[in-house]
């Protein structure tokens, strides 16, 4: 099969397409044909040694996507060959051979079926980040109730994959929706997604501005996915009690940061990494967030989609800000839909 192939941990621009052997499944594992695979901020973290994972080389990157059952593991009685099914976080991409290839084995206690109504392409590119943003959401035993009802949320980066998809469970919550974008026409659409207000993060009123909007609220919670100078804005902007969820760092670390801006407020802040869902967890939760999108009558939002040969294009526009997800398309086998 063709595969992307990582070597050393020298980055992305160090992958190069090969032929390989055809995994096997072993017990328990499903081999599937790949029709999509999604790219994550994960993947090229990964390879530049910038993620716990150390897989031995040559390793293959993607942590989801989307594929055909060509072949059953022994013991394995919940999916059947010649089906379609989605990919859910697992050790997939990180210790275990990814989606980046013809081919891959993966537990089948990570597959899903495809929901009703979605197409391949959003399936694929929905699980890390959706569970990604649930766990943002919901990993707080006590959320703040603040005193005039219905909590504000705030979410950095809100064009990126976790960001689009905090929005919208943010929005399946009740919660008043405050996104930060660069761009007015990620800002638009992150409106018609649902967002109530959208500022860019780095406007000289950004604080001043947020505050008004959301008077006499404050944000109850934060899902910062970029890290880096604006984490400091974060922070003032956060109520009495006020959560901050962090998630990604693809603004850099975060500069002189000082630990009493928290105290007065009582503020926390908590890390989010979905690899931390077991197997059974993983699907209980996604069973939750499809139906919340489903009931919404909203679908995961993709970006754009690249030709298998073209993934470091791919990765490229990863890098630049996409609105949602960056896939892969992995030349289809023959046979279900």
């Amino acid at each position: 099969m063709r595969a992307w192939l990582m070597d050393s941990y020298e980055g992305i621009g160090k992958l190069r397409l090969a032929e390989v052997a055809d995994p096997e499944p072993g017990p328990g594992q499903v081999l599937l044909g790949m029709r999509y695979a999604a790219l994550n901020p994960a993947d090229a973290f990964l390879s530049q040694a910038m993620y716990p994972a150390r897989p031995s080389l040559p390793h293959i990157l993607g942590r989801d996507g989307v594929g055909d059952v060509l072949a059953l593991g022994a013991g394995v009685e919940s999916v059947h060959a010649g089906e379609t099914v989605g990919i859910l976080c697992g050790i997939t991409g990180a210790t275990a051979w990814g989606t980046l290839a013809g081919k891959t084995v993966v537990s089948a206690a990570n597959l899903v079926p495809i929901p009703d109504g979605w197409s391949l392409e959003e399936m694929a590119g929905a699980p890390v980040v959706f569970l990604t943003a649930w766990q943002a959401l919901t990993q707080w035993s006590d959320p703040p109730a603040p005193p005039a009802g219905g909590s504000v949320l705030l979410v950095t980066g809100a064009s990126g994959g976790v960001g689009t998809a905090s929005v919208l469970l943010g929005k399946s919550m009740n919660l008043t929706v405050v996104a930060l974008t660069r761009s007015p026409e990620k800002g638009a659409k992150l409106k018609e997604l649902g967002a109530d207000f959208v500022f860019a993060p780095d406007s000289k009123t950004l604080r001043d501005s947020v505050k008004n909007s959301i008077a006499p609220k404050r944000v109850d919670l934060a899902v910062d996915t970029v890290g880096g100078p604006q984490f400091n804005d974060v922070v003032a902007m956060l109520g009495p009690g006020g959560r901050i969820s962090a998630v990604g760092r693809s603004n850099g670390v975060v500069p002189e940061f000082n630990t009493a801006a928290l105290f007065f407020k009582r503020n926390r802040i908590g890390g989010v990494s979905a690899s931390d869902y077991s197997a059974g967890a993983a699907q209980a939760v996604w069973k939750q967030i499809v139906g919340r999108l489903d009931r919404a009558r909203r679908r995961p939002v993709v970006d754009q989609v690249f030709p298998f040969e073209e993934v470091k294009s791919a990765f490229a526009r990863l890098a630049q800000g996409p609105m949602g997800k960056v896939l892969v398309r992995i030349l289809p086998i023959e046979g279900p839909r």
